[in-house]
């Protein structure tokens, strides 16, 4: 971080080193300096985007928070893991086994149980697997290795879960903090993260990892378009000739990037969502990986308008593609023909009778 003192007696801009990259062949640290002072002087240089800092602050915890997600995942893995060494599939019948019954499981695995069928008694009713299925998966050779291990991983899971706990509660807190400090006649910020938590796919907690990364204030974005450009979910420009060429996505913003995906996935499962129907159209030709990345960028543009002008979100459904115009349809469905070797002329019904 910069110094506080020296930030008060200039004015500092971070900018895209990609943006001002010195002449090949002459790099060094005088040059490279020399370089970027006189294209700040002509103006040349673009100044990158760096939140407030109560954004900051409340960025750097929902950053902290998704890697100790990320890390007590790793254990839940390490647990099946051991399981699977003592030749019990237990991850095979229950889908959650850090859930209710299957933390019965593995802590009577500790406690000494080794007998399948009183494991399986454990199991909660809301269990769809059945009992023969339950003794199967627990059968196998447990040994006390076996239950230090899983007793360290236990152990180890509790423990983030208690920070992710405290750290959800610092999070609310900083929050309510930045709702009070909103200007008049501004959104409150708590009232921001509701409105964003209506779109499909996105909750309270996502809606505050949204809102760290980019900010409220939606004014720095001339459009939706340069937002799902900065944030890196549109694809890169590789043409030639005249000729457009496959191209990755842009690094961009990867914390929001990966959130934003996240959040596609979640409300590509609502049903009859515009999000939901513009996936299964992408999927058939571009692939399940593309399509996600579409209706990432779709839900980007959908929080851009809703934070720059503080409405809720309004799902367009999924018969959106249905109700197009007659002509584009009819044109999309040429085109299909055309590429399968035939010569279409379009006639109105009327005028072919």
């Amino acid at each position: 971080m910069i110094d506080t003192a020296i930030r008060k007696r200039f004015e500092l801009m971070v900018a895209n080193a990609a943006h001002i990259k010195n002449v090949p062949g002459r790099k060094t640290d005088v040059n490279d300096a020399t370089w970027i002072a006189d294209l700040l002087a002509c103006g040349l240089i673009k100044a990158s985007f760096v939140p407030g800092e109560d954004i900051q602050e409340l960025r750097s915890l929902t950053r902290t928070r998704k890697q100790l997600v990320r890390e007590q995942t790793r254990h839940v893995q390490r647990i099946e893991k051991t399981l699977a060494e003592a030749n019990i599939k237990l991850n095979s019948v229950i889908s959650d086994i850090m859930g209710a019954s299957g933390r019965r499981m593995i802590e009577a695995m500790i406690k000494g149980v080794r007998q399948p069928r009183q494991l399986a008694e454990l199991a909660g009713k809301q269990i769809k697997a059945t009992p023969k299925e339950l003794y199967d998966a627990l059968h196998g050779r447990l040994t006390d290795h076996h239950c230090f291990l899983l007793d360290l991983h236990l152990k180890q899971w509790d423990g983030l879960d208690g920070t992710i706990r405290e750290i959800d509660r610092e999070i609310d807190q900083r929050i309510g903090r930045l709702h009070t400090k909103g200007a008049s006649g501004e959104v409150p910020f708590r009232t921001l993260i509701e409105l964003l938590s209506t779109v499909p796919g996105i909750s309270t907690l996502s809606a505050s990892a949204i809102v760290s990364e980019i900010g409220c204030d939606m004014n720095r974005f001339p459009t939706a378009g340069h937002l799902v450009s900065w944030s890196g979910l549109c694809p890169g420009q590789n043409e030639s000739a005249g000729k457009r060429k496959p191209s990755r996505l842009r690094k961009g913003a990867p914390w929001l990037k990966t959130m934003l995906v996240q959040c596609a996935w979640a409300a590509k499962r609502k049903k009859d969502s515009y999000y939901r129907a513009q996936f299964f159209r992408l999927q058939s030709k571009r692939g399940p990986q593309k399509a996600i990345c579409a209706v990432a960028a779709s839900i980007l543009t959908a929080v851009y308008h809703i934070l720059k002008n503080g409405t809720e979100h309004h799902d367009l459904g999924a018969s959106y593609f249905d109700r197009r115009p007659l002509e584009l349809k009819a044109n999309r469905l040429v085109a299909r023909l055309k590429k399968l070797g035939f010569n279409v002329q379009l006639q109105p019904a009327a005028e072919a009778a």
